[in-house]
């Protein structure tokens, strides 16, 4: 067991400076794992410790001050952090949340009406290959499409939103407005690249629009502006 001196603890003394009395911290470790850590800002290893305050008098602890709520101890910088922290993706985690993101969002607008046009199912696979999956083929895709098609039933477009929810709401929250919309537009070029948008193109870039909590009004906006040639 590591101890560790309660830095907020308040000590008397007198004559020599000699400390008599004071709370100390009795810090022990429950866990470990990765984390991206506040005072670094970037991943790193963390220790999770519990911790009990204890009132010590000549160095000799005597009464129990209670537990301390636990805190994340970063293995680089020492810092201790509340347990909120692990909240925050690493940027690992982060990388291939962003990847799966892309690729669901080009698998829905595909399964919405564009698996039929070479160029959306070539776009789709440029769109993907950027993203991440830089292996990905239109044969894999459209393998994918069959399979997810067979496992939802023709036409199930209640468990076809349910699962692009599931892949792009944990991200949602840790991107910028921008980095949102930079997705529903991926999206957008994949429905355009072989003409107008489709009714179903359009109702399963409102999905995505949802499940990236983008406004109605903000959806029809990138989705006009993606139409505008630059």
């Amino acid at each position: 067991m590591r101890r560790s001196r309660d830095q907020r603890g308040s000590w008397s003394s007198r004559g020599r400076g000699v400390r008599l009395a004071g709370v100390r911290t009795s810090w022990h470790t429950v866990d470990d794992g990765d984390f991206f850590c506040p005072g670094c800002g970037g991943d790193r290893s963390y220790r999770r410790r519990a911790g009990r305050r204890r009132f010590v008098l000549l160095g000799v602890p005597l009464l129990s001050r209670g537990a301390v709520a636990p805190v994340l101890e970063c293995a680089a910088c020492q810092g201790h952090f509340g347990t909120e922290a692990l909240g925050h993706p690493t940027t690992y985690r982060l990388a291939s949340l962003l990847r799966d993101a892309v690729h669901a969002i080009a698998l829905t607008v595909l399964a919405a009406g564009g698996c039929e046009s070479r160029t959306a199912r070539q776009t789709a696979v440029d769109t993907v290959r950027s993203a991440g999956f830089t292996e990905c083929t239109e044969d894999q895709l459209l393998t994918l499409l069959a399979a997810l098609s067979a496992e939802r039933g023709r036409g199930d477009s209640v468990s076809a939103e349910i699962e692009l929810h599931e892949a792009l709401a944990p991200l949602a929250p840790h991107l910028a407005p921008a980095g949102r919309e930079g997705l529903l537009l991926h999206g957008a070029r994949i429905a355009l690249a072989d003409g107008q948008y489709q009714a179903a193109e359009r109702a399963a870039l409102a999905a995505v629009g949802r499940s990236l909590r983008i406004d109605d009004e903000d959806v029809d906006r990138l989705l006009a502006q993606a139409h505008t040639p630059s």
